[in-house]
């Protein structure tokens, strides 16, 4: 059956389908020899010979789904052109290839999700701007419950305090706090932060969606099942379907408000 090959070459876990359209586009997708370059190009996985950067698109094989707590100082890619260490030196063993979704930056620590099933990827990448992230992070100093509400009102995201790690005797000279966001605002967090002269000293991410890293040890990672993954990709499909339901409510009442208006003041409607 013939599909598209963007489709084609995401299923087969070689690239995102985004980044897929962008190899088809920059000429390195073959089809039986012959390059390929428009985007609503299909072919048969089964009969057709597909090579994708240099790569032979292989019969599909069984989907993977994978949760690692990253070591800080890692780069989250499976290759790094700088010769840093990469989220490969973390799962050596694993057959098959898979690739993160999202990034987490170099110095910071905690949940990556990385699979082969490119479907997924693609509509997680849709709505990562909507997908809660939960981190942990280190500041210097203490802020107050105050600070957090204030903090958290101003940048549009939740602070509170957590139970502090390094504390000696019941004191820490700088103190963790959980943060929960919906979009990249860390960057915002931390100008904040440094103004309020509290920086950001250390960053741990520990959900993602309805997912933890809560029980893998640090650069070790787990397999998830399919299901439990797909939470991520339908995630915030099932919010978007609710605020637009709250959106047309609160657009119905108000039209229903404006002609009871009109009527009371005997305007036409």
């Amino acid at each position: 059956m013939e599909e598209r090959l963007q489709k084609i070459i995401a299923r087969a876990g070689i690239a995102s389908r985004r980044h897929a359209e962008l190899l088809i586009l920059s000429g390195q997708v073959r089809v039986n020899g012959q390059v390929v370059r428009e985007l609503g190009s299909k072919a048969d996985a089964g009969k057709d010979r597909i090579e994708a950067a240099g790569r032979v698109v292989e019969a599909e094989g069984r989907r993977v789904y994978i949760l690692l707590n990253k070591p800080p100082e890692v780069v989250s890619a499976m290759a790094d052109p700088e010769g840093r260490k990469t989220l490969r030196n973390c799962l050596r063993g694993l057959p098959e290839r898979v690739f993160p979704v999202g990034n987490l930056e170099y110095a910071a620590s905690g949940l990556v999700f990385l699979t082969n099933d490119g479907e997924l990827a693609a509509a997680m990448l849709k709505n990562w701007a909507h997908l809660e992230q939960v981190y942990h992070i280190k500041v210097k100093g203490m802020l107050t419950l105050l600070d957090l509400e204030r903090i958290g009102k101003d940048i549009g995201m939740k602070m509170q305090t957590v139970r502090q790690p390094d504390a000696t005797r019941g004191r820490a000279a700088n103190y963790w706090y959980e943060v929960r966001m919906r979009d990249s605002k860390k960057e915002e967090l931390r100008r904040v932060l440094f103004k309020e002269k509290h920086p950001l000293e250390k960053l741990k991410r520990i959900g993602l969606g309805a997912l933890t890293v809560e029980g893998i040890p640090r650069g070790r990672y787990r397999m998830i099942e399919q299901r439990e993954a797909e939470k991520l990709g339908k995630f915030e499909k099932g919010d978007e379907g609710r605020g637009e339901k709250r959106k047309g409510n609160l657009t119905q009442r108000s039209q229903r408000a404006q002609r009871t208006q009109r009527r009371e003041r005997k305007e036409p409607v």
